[in-house]
Order: C-alpha cells, then sequence, then structure tokens
C-alpha cells in the first residue's frame, strides 16, 4: 500500500461513518434548499440598511461573486490549469473516486463529476459569506455566517466528495471573489448615488 499524503491522512480522520441521520443532515447541508432563508435573510437585511436602489446593485454583485467563484473553479477542475501552475500540486479526482483512499473513506453518494479541486461550495459560500459580513458589518452576523460557511465546506469532506486541500483552495478563490465583488458593489452605489 501506498504512502497517504498529509491531506489524504488528514481527510480520512474528518471523513467518518456517521449514521443514517448524520449523511442525511449532511446531504442536506450541502444543498441549496436548506439555506435559501438565509439569502432571504441577506436581502432583507441589505435593503433595511441601505434602502432599494443599493439592493438592485447588491444583487448583481452577490449573484456575480458566486458566479465568478464558481466559474473560477470549473476552470481550475477541468483545464489542469494548478497542474500548470504549480507543479507539485496533485492532480487528482474527488476522495470517492482517488485509488488512495476510496476504499478506506465514508461515501454517501456517487452522484458527483470526478474531479475535486478546487471546491466550487468552498468557494460560493466563502463569496456570499464574505460579501454580505462586510455589507451588513454585524458582529454577530460575521461569526454565524463564518460557521456556516465552514459547516457546509465540512460536509463536502464528510460527502468524500473533496479533500481538506480543495476546500482550502475554493474558500480563498471565494474570498478573494466575495471581497472584489464587495469593492466593486461599494464603487457602483457611490456612482449610482452621486448620478
Amino acid at each position: 500500500m501506498q504512502r497517504l499524503s498529509f491531506d489524504e491522512r488528514l481527510f480520512l480522520w474528518l471523513n467518518f461513518d456517521g449514521g443514517a441521520v448524520t449523511d442525511a443532515v449532511m446531504s442536506a447541508v450541502s444543498g441549496t434548499a436548506m439555506w435559501i432563508p438565509l439569502y432571504l435573510f441577506i436581502l432583507v437585511a441589505i435593503q433595511r440598511k441601505y434602502g432599494w436602489k443599493t439592493l438592485a446593485v447588491f444583487i448583481v454583485c452577490f449573484v456575480l461573486s458566486m458566479g465568478l467563484a464558481d466559474m473560477l473553479c470549473g476552470v481550475f477542475k477541468h483545464t489542469g490549469l494548478l497542474k500548470n501552475l504549480w507543479a507539485s500540486f496533485p492532480a487528482r479526482n474527488r476522495p470517492m473516486f482517488d485509488l488512495a483512499v476510496r476504499d478506506l473513506a465514508h461515501v454517501v453518494s456517487y452522484a458527483h463529476g470526478p474531479y475535486g479541486t478546487v471546491s466550487a461550495h468552498a468557494a460560493t459560500t466563502a463569496a456570499m459569506g464574505v460579501m454580505s459580513a462586510l455589507a451588513l458589518r454585524k458582529t454577530w452576523y460575521s461569526w454565524t455566517v463564518t460557521f456556516i460557511v465552514l459547516l457546509i465546506s465540512y460536509s463536502r469532506i464528510y460527502l468524500a466528495c473533496h479533500f481538506p486541500q480543495d476546500i482550502a483552495l475554493g474558500l480563498g478563490v471565494g474570498v478573494i471573489c466575495g471581497y472584489a465583488m464587495y469593492l466593486l458593489w461599494r464603487k457602483l452605489d457611490i456612482l449610482l448615488k452621486n448620478s
């Protein structure tokens, strides 16, 4: 048996069989429907704090932040760009398809594409979290959305969709996209108010 990397060992430590209830909870956490109330809360909170015009610009930038994060992850996954830029970066499949760990991993469903680097779930939720936390500037909300982003990110490890390194790279992409779109939103909002 081949020697496992630190990332593979960390994945196996974090991935476990929590039973049918935990499987269902993590599948729901990893899905979209459960988080619709959060997105509605963000929109209502932005409208109350800034008004309708600013909300309209926020929605455009908010969608762009998550769309850009998702698109960048797709570029990394399907072009091997990271392998070309960073020679030591492992070109590998999702854990559920990875020969080194797949027989040791707890897999809930195989209904996923083969490639896992970079995690789009981590990237899009980090973009959402960063942009909304910067816009709302409430400590309780920042802590809550950070917990949600980390929970969703962990669910991808639990479901054997990503290695921890994939999650870390996704979070990095998301933070950059969320911050960039927050800056764009503020700039556009100033221009709108001065016009």
